[in-house]
């Protein structure tokens, strides 16, 4: 399996994940335009994937969904709640319709959607597995729930949201009601508790660690780093291994 975190933050969102035999892209933040420039630079093709899923309807992950679709049909895989609120929607798209807790089969690679907590009508996280290896893609969450913690179990490699520093967001330019948004059971997990889960909770499998979803005004690359670094460091992990994804350029392709 390989995956590319093709750009993570507030402005867009987009992964890629493929097998041998299959390729879809997760969420659908960058233009067509941008989606395959991106696509290309890890030496992969738009006109490849087989599959687009979306994880919630905030605009940084749907915004471009009419442009992505402009000129190739792909099959949309969608929560029903979050195609309901999805307006306009692009014409002929085929709209696949899943649930948290039913997985379900693109090609060869299996995918299970899962509930996180966050301020959206029906937002998911997801599992990916193919040829024995497993990928954890987690990012628009308040807390780490049980259920979120049981989902990381065995994964070869985790991608996990570290949106923001607590001191930062306090004192940064956002509205109160923002950050309190932010900082609330629905928002995003902060760089202390994405520390806690690999200081506490995390079983030590996965290979690679990607950090996505970093803020550009409450977070600061160095300092998400240190504090999981930290984390990691206490569970014998290879530290060139952690990864922090772009709002600018895909991440290296990573192969288990």
């Amino acid at each position: 399996m390989k995956i590319s975190v093709l750009g993570s933050s507030s402005s867009g969102n987009c992964t890629f994940i493929s097998t041998n035999k299959t390729r879809i892209l997760l969420d659908a933040g960058f233009s067509r335009t941008q989606t395959g420039k991106r696509l290309n630079a890890i030496g992969e093709s738009l006109q490849d994937i087989d599959g687009l899923i979306i994880s919630h309807e905030h605009e940084e992950h749907i915004q471009e969904l009419n442009s992505l679709l402009a000129k190739q049909s792909i099959p949309v895989y969608i929560a029903e709640g979050t195609s309901e609120v999805i307006q306009p929607k692009p014409p002929s798209v085929n709209f696949e319709t899943i649930k948290a807790a039913h997985p379900f089969c693109i090609g060869d690679l299996k995918v299970t959607p899962f509930s996180i907590p966050h301020d959206a009508i029906d937002p998911l996280a997801f599992t990916f597995e193919a040829e024995g290896m497993k990928i954890a893609h987690i990012t628009d969450l308040g807390y780490m729930t049980g259920l979120v913690m049981q989902r990381l179990k065995g994964c070869n490699i985790i991608v996990l949201e570290s949106n923001h520093d607590l001191e930062m967001l306090k004192v940064g330019p956002y509205p109160w009601f923002v950050k309190q948004r932010i900082m609330s059971r629905v928002g995003h997990l902060s760089n202390e508790m994405t520390g806690k889960f690999f200081s506490d909770d995390f079983d030590g499998r996965a290979q690679y660690v990607v950090l996505a979803h970093l803020s550009e005004n409450n977070n600061h690359p160095n300092i998400a780093r240190m504090v999981v670094t930290q984390a990691l460091e206490k569970k014998g992990f290879n530290l060139h291994n952690l990864l922090l994804a772009s709002k600018d350029t895909p991440s290296t392709i990573i192969e288990v």
